[in-house]
Order: structure tokens, then C-alpha cells, then sequence
């Protein structure tokens, strides 16, 4: 996946805040990276009205 691709969240795979969850079905495009604690990789992903959070590769696929 490459910064500016067109990506949807599809999957959560822990307990998140309601805003996180509304996000579930959306598009957004990716942002950045994010280092996980566990030493994985996060991508931040950047909706239309301009919030942006990080989600696991495995949360998200591209459009």
C-alpha cells in the first residue's frame, strides 16, 4: 500500500471509540505510517472531512 491509495476499512479487530467505529465501511486515503508497540506496521488513513487514525494492513484493503 502506498501513501495517496484509496483504501476502505472493512474490519476492526479491537475494541475502539465510537468515532473509530463509524469509520468502518468508509474510505479514506492513506497518510502515512504508523510503528505499532509490537514492532508491526500501522497505516494512518484520512477521511474526507479531514479525521484521520492509523489502522492495522489487515483492517483495510485497497479500492
Amino acid at each position: 500500500m502506498e501513501i495517496g491509495q484509496k483504501v476502505k476499512v472493512f474490519r476492526l479487530r479491537d475494541r475502539v471509540s465510537p468515532p473509530i467505529v463509524k469509520r468502518l465501511g468508509q474510505v479514506g486515503s492513506i497518510l502515512g505510517y504508523k510503528v505499532t508497540d509490537g514492532g508491526g506496521i500501522g497505516v494512518v488513513v484520512q477521511f474526507d472531512d479531514d479525521f484521520s487514525t492509523w489502522f492495522f494492513e489487515d483492517e483495510i484493503k485497497p479500492v
